[in-house]
């Protein structure tokens, strides 16, 4: 996880002090959270830059000095020691700053992998623990005196295919590395980079057997958002890591390199001419050197419990079981939901610390995060628009089957991003928040086009008009509806969609809308909460003579799980021949004991 926030000018108190006469030299910044984290993680809290004493004005060097410091919070303000340590939804967890679990924890297999010299990917979606899991790993296999660990931020050269670039950013991020974090190591000198340089297709090969030379240790690497680069820079990449593995046996080269990111590495190449220029690295691999993909899992229920219960230990603000319960469902473990509805809700929604924190407010915080599209769900909704996603979400959305031509990569990959996972040996979404920000995601924009008054729909007593609702839909549908769905880019599933967006548009108003769908289910199951009342809504394609029949036992046995004796069943015919007259129908009938409202489209 890391912060896309503005850079602001560090005051005296922050993670390093700029005294009067400091100056960056030419061509370098202030540094990075990542880089700052890496370095309290190692017990350095400040770096203090002064000139030399017998410095002149013109002199560009500068002297550090590094001052170590403990966990504790010396130095900080008072306003700073009161607000640490909090639940961390950007950058990586920083102990003493932050809420966090053992890193340790999820990393065992990923230690066993190093220790055999593997090269490997680690992968997982966006902001689950990769980047503090990777800060981890460098600090503790330095710590065990046996290797010499380096994790590199390679963000620099993220969408830069041209390979001069990429090659000269690369290594500018490992001289950052080094410099910040083991300024002793030996490396390159200025014009050995630039010799280096000066062939950009072996420059980090020759960079790397430089420092594997003269490291007196076997040398780890741990290579961040590798999946970043593109195009002829990542095929490079790929290359000269492969030669250097190959070749190691007789030239220096790192004992074992991990590449971190979201991906694994046989979708680096998401690009046909990409593919065609890696087929002799494998072929089913452009890196056939990994000895396989690894991944971070997400908190067990225990786990979540365990890391809400740092907040109550630390503040005395309790979180009663049945809102813990729920910050599990919504989330399903994953560490920046997690984190981010426990933050909402302790550090906006409640912040007098002598009240319990319930089911309730949890809703509350899921609504906002949803609503405000948070950095975390933005990337989660940009992530709707790739091919490969849209494959496998579109069926699942209409509750269908995959086409026969999606390859096995694209399950991997939609599993890899953390959107998906198998339950029961079935694909569905992999939390009830993505459940939800995936549909209104897809029909946000149709929602502010869809001209109503919501509160046409609401009864003197307060109650929803269902009937009323699905009339007006009908006429909706015929009119609009259903030629805005085939604009929908999700197409399959676009009656769904502009439905989901007429009911959402109404119920915005009062209440809310869970849904449960996933592939080879055969339909979508809407319950809308309205007032302390709740309605089942069952959509279905119409397909052949027996799909009323079955689509009347699932919305019957849906009727069932949810404690009702009435619902609704919303049935497309999509059939060219069939006339408004007969798509458009509206009845009654009893099955089951339940009562159904049949609606036609």
């Amino acid at each position: 996880m890391f912060s896309t926030q503005r850079r602001r000018t560090v005051p005296e108190n922050d993670a390093f002090i700029v005294h009067e006469h400091d100056a960056y030299p030419r061509g370098s910044r202030p540094l990075r959270s990542r880089e700052r984290a890496a370095r309290q993680r190692r017990g350095i809290e400040r770096i203090d830059r002064t000139r030399p004493s017998h410095g002149r004005a013109s002199d560009a060097r500068l002297a550090v000095r590094y001052h170590p410091v403990g966990p504790s919070p010396q130095g900080r303000t008072r306003r700073e020691r009161s607000m640490l340590p909090y639940f961390n939804t950007s950058g990586p967890c920083i102990p003493g700053e932050h809420y966090m679990l053992p890193p340790e924890r999820r990393l065992e297999h990923v230690l066993e992998l190093i220790e055999g010299r593997r090269f490997f990917t680690l992968h997982a979606g966006r902001q689950t623990g990769k980047t503090t899991s990777a800060m981890w790993l460098a600090d503790h296999l330095e710590a065990s005196g046996r290797w010499h660990a380096l994790w590199v931020d390679l963000e620099t050269a993220r969408e830069t295919p041209d390979v001069t670039e990429a090659m000269t950013a690369i290594l500018a991020a490992f001289e950052r590395a080094l410099a910040f974090r083991h300024p002793q190591r030996p490396r390159p000198e200025a014009d050995e980079r630039a010799a280096m340089l000066s062939t950009p297709k072996s420059a980090l090969l020759a960079y790397l057997t430089h420092l594997a030379g003269r490291s007196p240790l076997p040398l780890v690497l741990l290579l961040d958002e590798a999946d970043g680069l593109v195009g002829e820079a990542m095929v490079s990449f790929l290359t000269q890591l492969r030669h250097g593995y190959i070749e190691r046996s007789k030239v220096p080269f790192p004992a074992s390199v991990v590449l971190v990111g979201q991906r694994q590495v046989r979708d680096y190449a998401l690009h046909e001419e990409d593919r065609k220029a890696l087929t002799w690295l494998g072929t089913t691999s452009p890196f056939n050197i990994t000895a396989e993909a690894t991944t971070l899992g997400p908190f067990s229920e225990a786990e979540v419990g365990e890391l809400l219960q740092q907040h109550t230990t630390t503040t005395a603000q309790r979180f009663l079981p049945e809102a813990i319960d729920r910050i599990w469902e919504l989330g399903r473990g994953h560490p920046w939901l997690t984190n981010a509805l426990a933050d909402q809700i302790v550090r906006r929604d409640v912040k007098d610390r002598a009240v319990e924190i319930t089911a309730e407010h949890v809703e509350a915080a899921k609504e906002t995060i949803i609503l405000e599209r948070r950095t975390h769900i933005d990337s989660l909704v940009a992530r709707l628009r790739e091919d490969r996603v849209r494959r496998i979400l579109a069926p699942m959305l209409a509750g269908g089957s995959v086409e026969g031509g999606t390859l096995d990569d694209d399950f991997a990959y939609v599993l890899g991003l953390g959107l998906v996972r198998l339950e029961r040996g079935h694909w569905v979404i992999a939390n009830p928040i993505y459940r939800e920000v995936v549909p209104r995601a897809l029909t946000f924009a149709r929602q502010g086009q869809i001209y109503l008054e919501p509160s046409a729909f609401v009864r003197p007593d307060g109650s929803l008009d269902l009937p009323r609702l699905m009339a007006d839909w009908q006429v909706f549908w015929r009119e609009d509806g259903h030629l805005a769905a085939e604009g929908f880019g999700y197409r399959e599933a676009g009656p769904h969609l502009m439905l989901m967006a007429f009911l959402q548009r109404v119920i915005n108003g009062g209440g809310k809308i869970q849904r449960e769908y996933g592939l080879g289910r055969r339909a979508l199951d809407l319950a809308v909460e309205w007032r302390g009342q709740r309605h089942a809504i069952e959509v279905k394609i119409r397909r052949g003579t027996v799909t009323e029949e079955r689509a009347l036992d699932q919305v019957t046995d849906y009727l069932d799980r949810l404690g009702l004796e009435e619902g609704w069943l919303v049935m497309f015919d999509l059939r060219s021949t069939a006339s408004w007259a007969e798509r458009l129908t509206m009845r009654e009938v009893e099955h089951r004991g339940k009562r159904v409202h049949v609606v036609g489209c």
